[in-house]
């Protein structure tokens, strides 16, 4: 990603229609960490019996932006922790960003993770 990068052209309409779709499940949109913590939950597998407390919800973010991160080979799933949740290891150190850019970086590889995943075909 060059610096100056804008979310334009193809991966807005793609981060589009993303928002659309998650908010067509749940009749509400979603923000950048609501599609985080639901690709988080998606790669977990599972739904627990009880509520997630707020430390889970912490992981399962992380979770997921491993995961997104990981099509660009910044982390690689290494396992399972004794509860069952996918351990990421760092494979690269992560670019110096601005939060702007991060975010840009974020959407793209959501994107890539709906589109590979075959959630969604653009």
């Amino acid at each position: 990603m060059q610096s100056g990068d804008t979310l334009t052209g193809e991966l807005r309409d793609k981060w589009q229609m993303v928002v659309e779709y998650v908010e067509s499940l749940f009749h509400r949109k979603p923000d950048l960490n609501a599609i985080l913590f639901l690709i988080g939950i998606r790669e977990l597998g599972e739904l627990p019996e009880k509520k997630f407390s707020k430390e889970e919800k912490t992981h399962l973010m992380h979770i997921a932006t491993c995961k997104v991160l990981s099509y660009s080979g910044y982390y690689h799933q290494n396992g399972f922790d004794p509860k069952g949740w996918p351990v990421w290891e760092v494979q690269q150190k992560l670019p110096s960003l601005s939060l702007f850019e991060q975010e840009i970086l974020l959407r793209q590889h959501i994107v890539e993770y709906f589109e590979t995943e075959e959630i969604l075909t653009f």
